[in-house]
Order: C-alpha cells, then structure tokens, then sequence
C-alpha cells in the first residue's frame, strides 16, 4: 500500500510533465505533509521513485495551518502570500539514493501487479 502511494505519486508527475512538456517548467523538489510523511521508509521510497528530493516542513499537518494561515491573512495577521511562505521551515529531507534503472524495473513491474489485478472483483 505504501509503494502504490508512492508510484501513483510518480504516475501523476509524469502525466503533469507531458501536459506541460515544452513549457519550461521544473518540478521538484517535492514538498510532502500529512500523517504519511512520519513513515521514514515511504519518504525514501517516494524521493528514489521520483528521482528527486522529498521535503517535509516543521509542521508536518499542514491542513489545519492552511486555515490558520487564511484565517490571518483575512484579518491582516500576515500582508500577503509572501509573508505566509516566509514562515515555512524545512525539518527532514530525503534525496533519491536508488540506481535509475532500478526504479524503472519496480515501476514496470508494479504496473504487471496493477495489469493482474484488474477484474479480481465483479
């Protein structure tokens, strides 16, 4: 379950590059949140299938924050944007350590895996 997050993760990237394909636009490093973050392991994995860093900030529940934020910006807490983003600290950052032809061979065969499971359930 967690390299399937990890990989439809991946799968969404790389629909994101080709709709932006020629435009110049760079991705990465990837800025992750949520209860998920904490697992070590998926952090490594999603920043090797990725091919890029994954960072996550002090505060990792950022859902709550992101109301807090909109909240302060409302009632002139913080002036702008610039100032909400100023406010953001970096606190673990995992960079890909795995071969590339490495994570091209799982991510075939995690593809074989999904390929087999389609039509388990009627």
């Amino acid at each position: 379950m967690l390299e399937a997050t990890a990989w439809q993760t991946r799968e969404v990237l790389d629909a994101v590059r080709a709709a932006t394909a020629g435009r110049g636009i760079d991705f990465g490093p990837l800025k992750v949140d949520g209860g998920m973050t904490v697992d070590e392991l998926l952090m490594q994995f999603q920043a090797d299938v990725l091919g890029m860093p994954a960072i996550r900030p002090r505060v990792a529940e950022t859902t709550a924050l992101g109301a807090a934020y909109a909240a302060g910006l409302a009632v002139g807490t913080w002036s702008s944007t610039d100032d909400v983003r100023a406010n953001w600290r970096e606190a673990r950052r995992w960079e890909p350590r795995m071969d590339p032809a490495e994570v091209e061979r799982r991510y075939a065969r995690w593809h074989e895996a999904v390929e087999r499971s389609l039509g388990w359930f009627r």
